[in-house]
């Protein structure tokens, strides 16, 4: 008798290779990212940018891991998933380094630009392969561990911050991003191509403009929709968390300092580890829809308590992990439910589309929180993102469930 769950014994040893490899290809690129967002009072002060510029900033990456994103996702459906993988992780894990360099604010730009493509291809091909490669019972709950590898990216980011950034400054911590392109050298020799893919490969093929006529253009429209209010509610908070528990009680914040405040990242990112793997399980269960939107209600409710708490370390801990579970565990719905809504000659084209478009539009969301925490206090700003989590839930409700869905 098999110990554990009874459906770990559905899975396969190469399922789970190509199960590790999305989520540590998610994990690293989550680490990339974030390390702006700890170093962005040190990067504000050595280049003298206002709260509003250095939200900016982080905009553009965002502007361009959209770019990439839909790029890689076309790409995925030409050359495979995991193929498109690879260049994802060697193209941020390059770039981020390179960020170490930057002595002027146009390298810092065009460096951050940069690494935003493979930050966005990496999720339009990663999500696809897992999607494609796990059993349609069980997609739940394997994009839910994927997802959590955003968590887990999330806390060494914030403890290499707390360590490195006070010593040594923000150019080593980025100059320690090259380390993924260690993976995709893993990626390569032992993840396959989904059958799925191959035998779409040798079809009849859909193409990019297939997005925008009927059947598929009504669900484009929605999730693209849908995309952007969540992803602008995600960014904006998440971009600005770091800053608002470290900035002083007179600019909106906690006044925690940077590393104080990694001490209540930390139990935040727990949460949110455990909101993505459970979203799975449960959205398995129940269902895409119901899950969904009791997790974005919830975060639509505590983010505006959470931005007012300043100064009570102690309830901002005992909050932080709620704010983790519910502000991040909806995520596992995109990996999974834009598989289901689209057929696999063009999945990874419409997967990356519907998001990065998405995180196109939450490009803003940065600078808008930066410039209102510029007029009225960071903890303040960011209770804006609770309207952009109510939307969401509204225009999930247009989307059919489609729990259990067998994909084309």
């Amino acid at each position: 008798m098999r110990p554990g769950p009874a459906w770990l014994g559905s899975v396969s040893a190469s399922q789970w290779r190509t199960l590790v490899a999305a989520m540590l290809g998610w994990m690293l690129d989550a680490m990339d990212v974030m390390f702006y967002a700890f170093a962005l009072t040190a990067i504000r002060a050595e280049f003298s940018l206002s709260a509003a510029a250095a939200g900016g900033l982080a905009s553009v990456t965002l502007l361009t891991s959209a770019i990439g994103g839909i790029a890689f996702g076309i790409l995925a459906d030409r050359i495979g998933r995991a193929r498109s993988l690879v260049w994802s992780i060697l193209i941020y894990s390059v770039f981020t380094a390179l960020t170490a360099t930057a002595h002027s604010l146009v390298q810092l730009v065009l460096w951050r630009s940069l690494v935003g493509i493979g930050l966005g291809g990496e999720w339009a091909a990663g999500s696809v392969l897992v999607s494609e490669s796990w059993p349609a019972a069980h997609r739940g709950k394997a994009i839910g561990l994927m997802q959590s590898g955003w968590a887990i990216g999330y806390i060494f980011a914030a403890l290499l911050a707390s360590a490195i950034l006070p010593a040594h400054g923000w150019r080593v911590l980025f100059a320690i991003g090259v380390a993924p392109a260690l993976l995709a050298w893993w990626v390569r020799r032992t993840v396959p191509e989904p059958e799925i893919w191959r035998r779409a490969e040798r079809g009849a093929r859909l193409g990019f403009t297939a997005l925008f006529r009927p059947p598929l253009v009504r669900n484009v429209a929605v999730a693209t929709t849908l995309t952007s209010c969540l992803l602008f509610a995600y960014w904006g908070l998440f971009t600005w968390i770091p800053a608002y528990l470290a900035s002083p009680v007179a600019s909106g914040g906690a006044g925690m300092g940077v590393v104080r405040s990694a001490g209540w990242i930390v139990p935040m990112e727990i949460g949110a580890f455990f909101g993505y793997v459970l979203f799975g399980v449960l959205a398995d269960r129940f269902g895409r829809r119901p899950v969904f939107l009791t997790f974005v209600l919830a975060a639509a409710v505590l983010v505006p308590v959470y931005g007012q708490m300043g100064a009570q370390p102690v309830a901002l801990m005992a909050l932080g992990p709620l704010i983790g579970f519910f502000g991040h565990g909806y995520f596992s719905l995109f990996g999974a439910m834009l598989a289901e809504l689209f057929p696999s000659s063009v999945r990874a084209t419409a997967q990356g589309f519907c998001y990065n478009f998405g995180r196109a539009a939450s490009a803003l969301a940065p600078f808008v929180i930066g410039a209102l925490a510029d007029r009225h206090g960071i903890g303040s700003a960011l209770a804006l993102t609770s309207a952009f989590f109510v939307a969401a839930g509204g225009l999930m409700l247009l989307l059919p469930e489609t729990r259990g869905e067998e994909l084309q």
